[in-house]
């Protein structure tokens, strides 16, 4: 399994990604902020490093920047952030980030990226973006931030039948049994309605993140679904 740095300045964030990542059996190392970040990369090489861009000292593409500037962009970078523009992803794409997510991450976006990323090496940084006729040098507005990061190309459409919000349970089981049977029904069919989003799910139920996830192992809800319907 791989060493992957994790690099943001929200605890929750850094804690969720480290026990799912875990979990995948990764050993996973945390950095919240840009100066943590660098003594990580120096020390350890990582094999992949999931980078927040907007942090207090200095903003994660900054950081890829003077990585690559620098000679130490030698593993894939996955650029995170909830506030990113199109511009500041095809800038990243430039430097050299092989992929973004947008918060909240969805497990299924943040499974597939670091399998992705670990499975090629990182970009070298690219030629500035070409003008189209006209002079319009920037994607369409219709791109959304992870569609500019892939070249424009818009993900292809997986048709997932998820669970359905009418089931029926075996009544004449364990009150324990039986509980168990509905909550992880329950989630099941709130992780397929929110795409995967743990931060939707944890809100539409009231429950922390952290909590969320644990209770979902301890059911043995089956988080990597989304990730092989996704491959």
């Amino acid at each position: 399994m791989a060493t992957i740095l994790v690099v943001d300045d929200e605890l929750g964030i850094r804690d969720l990604l480290s026990e799912i990542l875990n979990d995948e059996g990764h050993t996973v190392e945390l950095a919240e902020n840009a100066a943590q970040a660098r003594s990580v990369r120096t020390q350890l090489r990582p094999d992949l490093v999931l980078l927040d861009i907007w942090m207090p000292d200095t903003d994660g593409v900054t950081l890829l920047k003077e990585w690559a500037s620098t000679g130490l962009l030698t593993m894939p970078v996955i650029m995170m952030s909830g506030h990113a523009t199109i511009d500041t992803a095809v800038e990243a794409t430039r430097i050299g980030a092989t992929a973004f997510l947008e918060k909240p991450i969805t497990l299924q976006k943040l499974l597939k990226a670091v399998d992705v990323g670990l499975n090629k090496p990182a970009l070298k940084p690219s030629a500035p973006v070409a003008q189209k006729p006209g002079g319009l040098a920037i994607p369409p507005a219709e791109l959304t931030v992870e569609a500019a990061m892939t070249g424009g190309t818009l993900p292809e459409m997986v048709l997932d039948i998820g669970p359905q919000s009418q089931q029926s349970f075996n009544l004449d089981s364990p009150l324990r049994e039986a509980r168990d049977e509905f909550e992880k029904a329950y989630f099941e069919y709130h992780l397929a309605k929110e795409s995967g989003s743990m931060t939707r799910v944890a809100e539409k139920t009231g429950l922390e993140r952290t909590h969320l996830y644990r209770k979902l192992k301890q059911l043995g809800v089956d988080l990597a679904r989304s990730k092989r319907n996704a491959l």
